[in-house]
């Protein structure tokens, strides 16, 4: 459809890079999106689905190495950014500036961070160590290294009490940081754990890995996973929460999977950066858009909104061996037609092709 002469696309238009982003993340409220490359440098554009309206607001070029994560405050009016140059940079999201820099926050390279509240900020590291800062006093208040291995993900529980992490030492870690204190590390799954996400509202974690398997744990269980469900896809590298039971994940293939947690099923494609791997995915406030930026030195936008009224239940179908994986991108084939229309319908159908359902097993809730 046209607005004046301006063509209005389902989606932003790809965002080209000059290196390839690591981390993708966006504003609380506004159209506007953060990202780090891998030379350091973070920059701030302004999206829209007309035609041409993307923009860069501002690039800042502060981190000497490596740009690992980028996140914003919950209000939207600062920037955090940790990078492997051990450094901790918060910018102004109305112009990019510096406004703080922690120059030595960690002995080793930092790899991810996590924004607890407006005075809390947790970053971890290549070597495992987990800090908590008090952005008041400009220091860190809890120290610990429980992870043998880089910390590649980390999530809050609702009350902000327990804060979880992943590791490339294959457990997940859980830290009181209200207490301020370790509480436990999880039994070593295989491969590195790589991202983690909050489902049922609470009651489920669940944790990508480097060997393409989703692993589940049950809020009150934390030592032992109580499922798990191996994709047909090399890795899960990076993994974003869509619903209360649907996960996106991005993988070393460049395939988006949408996956449901209980029952366990690939419910399709979302989309694909070709034959490039996926670093990290982030989906938008009001949960429409879900970016991705992977080795191809693009962005790109999907639109999800069709997968929060897709309900998978336990019925079983036959399963289809076409090998194929449903698309839910209209941009896959560039067609109107709806992909989720059929998968409301169905509303019980097992991931399509690729085996993916073979090695659910169901769990209570």
């Amino acid at each position: 459809e046209a607005g004046g002469e301006l063509q209005l696309h389902d989606t932003p238009a790809d965002i080209s890079l000059e290196a390839a982003a690591n981390t993708v993340a966006f504003h609380p409220s506004r159209d506007i999106l953060a990202l780090g490359d891998v030379d350091g440098d973070v920059y701030a554009y302004s999206y829209s689905c007309l035609e041409g309206g993307n923009k860069e607001l501002w690039s800042s070029g502060h981190h000497l190495k490596s740009c690992r994560e980028v996140s914003f405050s919950h209000d939207g009016h600062k920037l955090f950014t940790v990078s492997k140059d051990k450094a901790i940079h918060i910018l102004s999201v109305e112009e990019g500036r510096l406004l703080t820099r922690f120059s030595k926050a960690h002995n080793s390279a930092l790899n991810s961070l996590l924004v607890v509240d407006e005075h809390l900020l947790a970053t971890g590291d290549d070597s495992g160590e987990l800090k908590v800062w008090d952005l008041r006093k400009g220091t860190s208040v809890m120290e610990t290294k429980q992870h043998e291995e880089y910390i590649s993900d980390m999530v809050l529980e609702g009350n902000r009490r327990l804060l979880l992490t992943t590791s490339g030492d294959g457990t997940m870690g859980v830290f009181n940081i209200r207490r301020r204190r370790f509480e436990l590390l999880s039994e070593p799954q295989k491969g590195d754990l790589t991202a983690i996400s909050l489902m049922k509202r609470g009651k489920k974690v669940a944790c990508g890995s480097s060997e393409g398997t989703i692993y589940l744990f049950n809020w009150d269980g934390f030592g032992a996973t109580s499922d798990r469900f191996a994709l047909q896809a090399e890795s899960v590298d990076c993994m974003v929460a869509v619903t209360e039971s649907i996960v996106c994940t991005g993988s070393t293939d460049g395939v988006i999977r949408a996956v449901n947690i209980l029952p366990n099923r690939v419910i399709g494609r979302v989309g694909q950066h070709a034959g490039e791997p996926i670093e990290q995915l982030a989906r938008c406030a009001l949960g429409r858009f879900l970016a991705s930026c992977g080795h191809d030195r693009r962005v790109k936008f999907w639109d999800i909104s069709g997968l929060h009224s897709v309900i998978v239940d336990d019925y079983r179908k036959k399963k289809k061996k076409s090998g194929q994986l449903k698309s839910l991108s209209r941009k896959a084939f560039g067609s109107g037609e709806d992909f989720f229309a059929d998968l409301r319908e169905e509303a019980a159908g097992p991931g399509e092709g690729e085996g993916d359902g073979a090695a659910a097993s169901s769990d209570s809730d």
